[in-house]
């Protein structure tokens, strides 16, 4: 019994995953813009909030359905799916993180690459382009669009706009609206202007670079007291007598105010370790 509902539910599994894959994008509601806002921040503006939530539902469907394999208690099986569920989340948190982080260290280089052809007499539009083939890696392509952008629509307002969206990075955006003001007010102080810009950016990324490295233990440290105790509910599921505990109302109530106390510490300790983030203010 245990084995058909295991390959049932894998089944299913694998179906849901196959039908969220293909299935074309969704209009979502409006409730749901924080979630568009992580994907685009992590470099996954072609998912859809729908596609993420379908898949936190299908992990923990498998989480639950392996626990429940291994420990006949369904008790165990609900509340390892539930804890399962918010991983696609993080993992899309951890992409936004690593993406900010590889976008704030190449920024200065482009800024200094832009403020050179400037310099060099090119135009905005052009000194844009030029960084769709000279630039750093991680931002030719937003480059490369805008310059497609542009030769189609001919309007530099709008191709800024669809590369801040491109782009969809704090940095990006202070350098989209001063290239904008610059483009409109006009001056001879863009280039100046450019390159203190680029040691400013340097300056943040070597001073964040250091307390992020501190700030590693802090965030190491929460994550292994959390998962701590429930890699060791995973070892105690495989013994009878413990699952035979665990499916009482005071192991139901156990659990539940283990998960509930391993949450609120890991966002308390989270919280005193966070570093402040930037956010996209001019978006």
């Amino acid at each position: 019994m245990t084995a058909l509902l295991l390959g049932i539910t894998m089944g299913l599994g694998v179906g849901i995953l196959w039908w969220w894959a293909g299935y074309p994008a969704w209009t979502v509601p409006t409730h749901r813009s924080r979630l568009r806002d992580l994907l685009a921040d992590a470099g996954l503006a072609s998912w859809t909030p729908t596609r993420l939530l379908v898949a936190c539902g299908v992990f923990a469907l498998l989480a639950a359905t392996v626990m429940f394999a291994i420990s006949q208690s369904p008790v165990i099986a609900v509340m390892a799916g539930a804890l399962v569920a918010a991983s696609p989340i993080a993992w899309v948190r951890h992409l936004q993180r690593r993406r900010q982080a590889a976008l704030r260290r190449v920024w200065p280089d482009a800024i200094d690459h832009l403020a050179s052809g400037v310099r060099a007499g090119l135009s905005l539009p052009e000194a844009l382009g030029q960084l769709g083939e000279g630039g750093p890696e991680e931002l030719r392509s937003a480059f490369v669009s805008f310059s497609s952008d542009y030769r189609s629509s001919g309007s530099f307002s709008v191709s800024l706009e669809l590369l801040k969206v491109r782009l969809a990075d704090p940095v990006g955006d202070r350098v989209v609206e001063t290239l904008r003001l610059a483009r409109e007010v006009g001056g001879s102080e863009l280039g100046r202007l450019m390159r203190t810009l680029a040691s400013f950016l340097r300056d943040e990324s070597r001073v964040r670079g250091e307390l992020e490295s501190r700030q590693s233990w802090t965030v190491n440290a929460a994550r292994l007291a959390v998962a701590a105790p429930w890699v060791l509910l995973v070892l105690l599921a495989t013994r009878p007598d413990a699952v035979a505990a665990y499916n009482t109302t005071a192991g139901v109530v156990v659990l539940l105010t283990g998960a509930c106390v391993s949450l609120l510490a890991y966002r308390l300790m989270m919280r005193i370790g966070r570093l402040p983030v930037e956010e996209r203010v001019l978006r």
